[in-house]
């Protein structure tokens, strides 16, 4: 699947590898904005929609493999030979495994707060219950949705996250298939060692990246993996201290 992308050419940088930006659960393309601004100022930079997000195509099949696949087939629809990929969350799971898949054209690798394992806990079941909700009562307004949604989930920066995705009384993202699939999107089949270099960089108050067990997978899968704290922040670190993840992403490029 040719996925929906903003591509930001710069011309007077063109011996640095390109840049791609790859989303998480229910987000979209402008999601990692804050970064691929700052990036695009020296290099050619990549945000995509993945499939059942955004402005990208929906199906009733997705998978790590479909995904990571359907990013590859992008970029090579661009002509993009060689890249270094992002990824956040769900992102960072699409990011290690389009690495595993594509080992020459992966020069590096970037993955915030997530880990390539198996992830048991469910977080999204109240989402999941205000997205439904929502798209019963046939509103038209975010004003309406949101409203809805405040029965069911409390934090009000989830709620504005969500609704970035609601327009002309549409979800953008396919509910139905996120919802059968979230076993899948939780799920991870282990890489044999990947050698390109690798940073994670994790929320230091999040627990996607935090036990032992989460350590351990990063250096068996990814040989070459260095991980670095943001100090004072959740999953969302990218938001909460950009100009932190900016000054390690930018070290690590360098």
């Amino acid at each position: 699947m040719i996925l929906n992308y903003q591509i930001h050419l710069n011309k007077t940088l063109t011996e640095k590898t390109p840049l791609v930006f790859i989303h998480g659960l229910f987000g979209s393309l402008s999601n990692l904005g804050i970064l691929a601004r700052h990036f695009s100022e020296q290099r050619t930079v990549i945000q995509l929609d993945v499939r059942n997000h955004g402005h990208s195509g929906h199906s009733a099949d997705l998978n790590y493999q479909l995904m990571a696949e359907d990013v590859l087939e992008t970029l090579s629809s661009l002509n993009i030979q060689k890249f270094v990929v992002v990824g956040h969350s769900m992102g960072g799971k699409i990011a290690m495994k389009l690495a595993d898949l594509a080992r020459e054209q992966t020069e590096k690798l970037i993955v915030l707060d997530i880990t390539p394992i198996q992830y048991h806990e469910s977080h999204h079941t109240e989402i999941f219950k205000a997205l439904f909700a929502v798209q019963q009562a046939n509103v038209t307004s975010r004003l309406e949705a949101a409203k809805i949604m405040r029965e069911y989930i409390y934090e009000e920066m989830v709620i504005q996250f969500l609704l970035k995705s609601f327009n002309k009384g549409q979800w953008l993202f396919n509910v139905q298939a996120l919802f059968d699939h979230y076993p899948d999107i939780m799920d991870w089949e282990k890489v044999e060692q990947i050698n390109q270099p690798a940073l994670f960089l994790r929320g230091g108050n999040s627990f996607y990246i935090s036990k032992p067990e989460h350590f351990e997978a990063i250096n068996d899968q990814f040989s070459q993996a260095k991980i670095k704290v943001i100090e004072n922040t959740g999953h969302w670190l990218h938001g909460e201290k950009p100009d932190e993840v900016i000054k390690h992403m930018q070290t690590f490029l360098n």
